[in-house]
């Protein structure tokens, strides 16, 4: 089975608030984790700090403003978003090479 995807620059092409909107309807998550906590970006507006008391329609249009606040990657469908990548829970298992 072959699907299709279109790639996105987000930073030159950033989301625009109705489709961050959607986005969120979709994916059943917080508006929060829709932020790249990790960049430049997110750090240097001290959102760590604002977040907590922003609403969602507020976090939608900073997310609008700025396509590197917004965490990829991003896979979006019609009944569906997932957004960033999870870490494997669990150890892993360890492999004895010399044997």
């Amino acid at each position: 089975m072959a699907y299709l995807y279109v790639e996105r620059d987000l930073k030159t092409d950033r989301p625009n608030y109705a489709e961050l909107k959607k986005w969120l309807s979709v994916s059943g998550l917080s508006v929060k984790r829709f932020f790249n906590t990790s960049g430049v970006a997110y750090k240097s507006l001290s959102l760590k700090e604002k977040l907590p008391s922003m609403s969602d329609d507020e976090c939608l249009k900073l997310l609008a403003s700025d396509g590197m606040l917004v965490k990829r990657p991003l896979l979006i469908g019609d009944t569906y978003a997932l957004v960033g990548l999870r870490k494997a829970s669990g150890k892993k298992k360890r492999t004895n090479l010399t044997q």
